[in-house]
């Protein structure tokens, strides 16, 4: 049995008035950051959002001290922003990158935010306890929170977060759009969250509940009733008479008696009548999504939650490994590097939070594996043994897409073959998959033409599809010899040591010149690969001194050679400046740099919107063709202990010549050790037709050059894509309707749409071909069939693709649009109990309908096993609220 513990109640009181005065003075409901261009000192959705999830954070971090290291402390981050950079390097230790736990929260911001800009949601009133619609809103608040736990317990948690992100996005709306804050409540609402407890003293539909402002500042136009509330907004459904407004410059509601509104969503009197209680509205919004957090960690566990927003420097293990019976030796080498990372980081803050296992062979694939416990998983991969097959080629890249739909982001994936793929037609497909995922992939092939039968003479060209892969994901395609292949396998152990990759000029190979790369002073444990058929290399430090292939040991550092395998450990600290690697070889050598540092970054895209009633950025995945975009940039490492950098710029560059294709300003925005920075993309900037890397510029406190390199290659997509689904799960043995629309902005094209769905589930769709020119829209519909058979809690995935056929002005440029959704059984008349007010817990909760995928939406978990806990040991349910058994 699990122990249950029921803290002191009065440490979430402390965290709560602790992070309250972190906040700017006043204003947030509008989405995110971008919100501050029309009311600055507002307090956005987004600001909400990851100041609940840092409390919680440094409240499960006061909780469980950290192994080996000292306890922290309460006071020590007692006036002063709370920043995720200062917590994971007070917990794990100065250095440590929170990569992975910002992004887990910028996916909840960015879900949250996009409630107010999608089509199937931003007009919903259920989405935003609009038009007192309460009910059905605090209906939606509780069927997302249990699609969240659904997603979370089925280790689908991208899912989840998307959920979530919805589900707080209703929660504060209701703080700002309800007349909550006018009745003189101080604490969040306490029955939002029981669907067995109803709503009270609601105003029913003769109550006459505004009077008429005629001014933009509203503060008295409520009539002084005691029944709960919410403004209409724009013309559907139509304003009664007598009810109130949410009011502000593009709410058309708002010009017909009643006028005015009741919205606190800004400071700005232009958009919120009742700006002047903003400030009160953000605090109980700010507590609910506490509350609501910590509902979500009591149910899931510590271990649970951990994993939702992945608050542990670890990555995944995954591995996908073809089973034929020529593999023996491949397979042998991941059991060898499984066992290695199993044994060495257990218990540890860089043991893998997932374990993923993806088997292949021809004609089949699958199932993958997927678990926390790394008992389960050596007992699956060592169960694993070639056997039969023998031919060529094999379904590997069927077998990597359905690893990248179950691997967490920010991962690295391990592909072990000796074949070339049967499936290269989903190349395309697998590697926009694994840019939305932000996980390299790297193959090992040790192909040997004695060792498969050839059906059919095989194209030289045939490993092409790997390569491509592995440039569009960062990672690398190492072909080797079945003696070598223990050694050359060492590559996993280096890549879960949270490595970036160094930015080599030139980029392209094979060339004349030197390969340069730069090393500044927060570069530590460098690490270059060589394989190819490579006769000779020099290694040259900036002050002259070189190393050749011939030296192991040597004045640079330690080469150690594995057939055409060569791995380079550059001695600490490395020289800080221009360094050059000078290689002799036949065709094209593969060569990768790799290093630990304190200081990297996150980006996406997004549109701004400002002429709309929520003004804000819009999110993307990739920058679409015919838009001014906006690139944010948030840097990871600025803590205190580290010298102050100045970011200055950054650069796009193509990925094929390196040339500079141009280059932006960074604008900081927000607090200066938040490090986030924006920049406008003019749409002339964005007209390349190929990929480009985004490269961060800057210096540190001594004026030397600092950059830091995007993993992955960006595009520009055609089209924007948004694809959506139901609101409630899909049910086995149901039809589920699915709706696309596609925005062009840019053109004329002329589109070749396809779909696919995993598992292949039946479906039909109504659109195949599309021409647009500029600014205009289309819409399709696709109808998913679940069969009666699937799996209960297995995740689907939809891909929609937009081609522009050859015809075009880009042809072959495609946007994909991703949605993922859950299977579970048909749900069932609320059975739970009132637990009384005792146990009541001070959480809040939230929904969300229609949620959509734009451009590249949210990943998913996988089947296997869940077992142990994270790495801080056996897991206690902390329940920060009381009654919580009834979730």
């Amino acid at each position: 049995m699990v122990p249950v513990k029921v803290p002191c109640p009065c440490l979430g009181s402390i965290l709560l008035l602790l992070l309250l005065p972190w906040l700017p003075p006043a204003s947030g409901f509008f989405p995110n950051i971008w919100s501050l261009v029309a009311a600055p000192s507002s307090i956005t959705h987004q600001d909400l959002t990851e100041e609940a999830a840092l409390n919680v954070t440094l409240q499960l971090f006061l909780e469980r001290p950290p192994p080996g290291r000292n306890p922290l402390r309460l006071e020590d981050f007692q006036g002063r922003t709370l920043l995720a950079d200062d917590l994971f390097a007070a917990y794990f230790g100065l250095g440590t990158l929170s990569r992975r736990f910002r992004a887990a929260l910028g996916e909840v911001a960015r879900a949250n935010a996009a409630q107010d800009f999608l089509s199937v949601t931003k007009h919903d009133p259920e989405m935003h306890f609009d038009s007192e619609q309460l009910v059905g809103s605090r209906a939606h608040l509780v069927g997302s929170l249990r699609q969240a736990l659904s997603a979370a317990s089925a280790l689908e948690y991208p899912l989840a977060r998307k959920h979530l992100g919805a589900m707080l996005h209703a929660l504060q709306d209701f703080y700002s759009h309800s007349n909550w804050v006018e009745l003189g409540e101080q604490q969040p609402h306490p029955d939002l969250l029981w669907p067995g407890r109803k709503l009270k003293n609601l105003a029913q539909v003769g109550d006459s509940m505004c009077s008429d402002c005629e001014k933009l500042s509203c503060p008295g136009n409520l009539l002084g009733s005691m029944f709960l509330t919410s403004g209409y907004f724009g013309t559907e459904p139509p304003k009664p008479p007598g009810k109130c407004s949410h009011g502000g410059h593009f709410d058309q509601s708002s010009h017909d008696p009643p006028r005015g509104g009741i919205n606190k969503d800004s400071t700005s009197p232009a958009f919120s009548p009742h700006h002047d209680l903003h400030p009160q509205a953000a605090q109980l919004a700010l507590q609910a999504s506490i509350q609501a957090l910590n509902l979500l960690r009591g149910r899931l566990g510590d271990s649970g939650f951990s994993r939702l927003m992945q608050i542990s420097p670890a990555s995944s293990l995954s591995f996908v490994l073809d089973t034929t019976g020529s593999m023996g030796e491949e397979i042998n080498a991941a059991k060898i590097q499984a066992r290695r990372i199993i044994d060495q980081r257990r218990g540890g803050p860089m043991e893998p939070t997932h374990y993923i296992l993806v088997p292949f062979h021809d004609p089949g694939f699958g199932p993958v594996f997927k678990t926390s416990d790394s008992d389960a998983f050596w007992k699956q991969i060592n169960e694993i043994h070639a056997l039969g097959g023998g031919d060529e080629p094999e379904m590997c890249l069927s077998a990597l897409e359905l690893a990248l739909l179950h691997t967490p982001q920010f991962s690295d994936i391990f592909v072990f073959t000796d074949a070339s793929p049967k499936d290269a037609y989903l190349t395309n497909r697998v590697e926009a998959l694994s840019q939305k995922q932000h996980c390299r992939v790297t193959f090992l092939v040790t192909e040997d033409p004695s060792r498969r039968v050839r059906r059919e003479v095989l194209s030289p060209k045939r490993f092409e599809p790997y390569r491509a892969i592995a440039v569009a994901s960062g990672g690398e395609v190492i072909f080797t010899k079945d003696q070598y292949i223990q050694s050359v396998a060492s590559v996993v152990g280096e890549s879960m040591m949270d490595m970036v990759t160094l930015a080599l000029v030139p980029s392209v190979l094979p060339t004349q010149r030197p390969l340069v790369f730069h090393v500044d002073k927060l570069l530590h444990g460098l690490i270059i690969h060589l394989h190819g058929e490579i006769s000779a290399f020099r290694i040259s430090g900036p002050t002259g001194i070189s190393q050749d292939i011939h030296q192991a040991w040597g004045p640079l550092g330690h080469i150690q050679s594995f057939g055409q395998f060569w791995t380079v450990n550059l001695n600490d600290p490395p020289q800080v400046g221009a360094w050059e690697i000078a290689i002799t070889a036949q065709g094209i050598p593969g060569v990768r740099v790799k290093a630990k540092t304190s200081l990297d970054f996150l980006f996406h895209f997004g549109i701004p919107i400002e002429n709309g009633p929520h003004p804000g950025l819009y999110p993307l995945s990739q920058p679409v063709a015919g838009l001014h975009t906006v690139l944010l940039v948030e840097v990871i490492g600025l803590v205190s202990g580290i010298p102050n950098v100045n970011l200055s710029h950054v650069i796009l560059r193509g990925d094929q010549e390196n040339e500079e294709l141009g280059h932006v300003a960074l604008e900081p925005t927000g607090a200066p050790e938040r490090g986030v920075f924006t920049a406008l993309l003019d749409p002339k900037l964005l007209l390349t037709q190929r990929p480009f890397f985004l490269q961060l510029i800057g210096q540190d406190d001594r004026q030397s050059r600092l950059q830091r390199v995007a993993p992955q290659p960006c595009s520009v997509a055609p089209v924007l894509l948004e694809l959506s689904g139901p609101s409630d799960p899909l049910s086995p043995g149901h039809q589920a309707l699915l709706s696309l629309h596609i925005a062009s902005f840019s053109g004329p094209w002329e589109l070749i749409i396809t779909a696919s769905v995993s598992p292949n589930f039946p479906f039909t769709s109504n659109l195949s071909r599309v021409n647009m020119g500029q600014n205009e829209s289309a819409w399709g519909q696709l109808w998913l069939q679940v069969p009666v058979s699937a799996t209960l809690d297995s995740l689907v995935t939809v891909t929609v693709t937009a081609e522009a056929e050859a015809n075009n002005p880009a042809p072959q440029a495609r946007a994909h649009a991703f949605l993922q959704l859950l299977v579970q059984a048909p749900s069932q008349p609320e059975q739970l109990d009132d637990p009384g007010p005792s146990s009541r817990p001070t959480q809040n909760i939230s929904r969300s309908n229609l949620y959509s995928s734009t451009l590249g939406p949210q990943r998913g978990g996988s089947e296997g096993s869940m077992a142990a806990g994270l790495w801080w040991g056996p897991v206690i349910v902390l329940l920060l609220v009381f009654g919580i058994a009834a979730w």
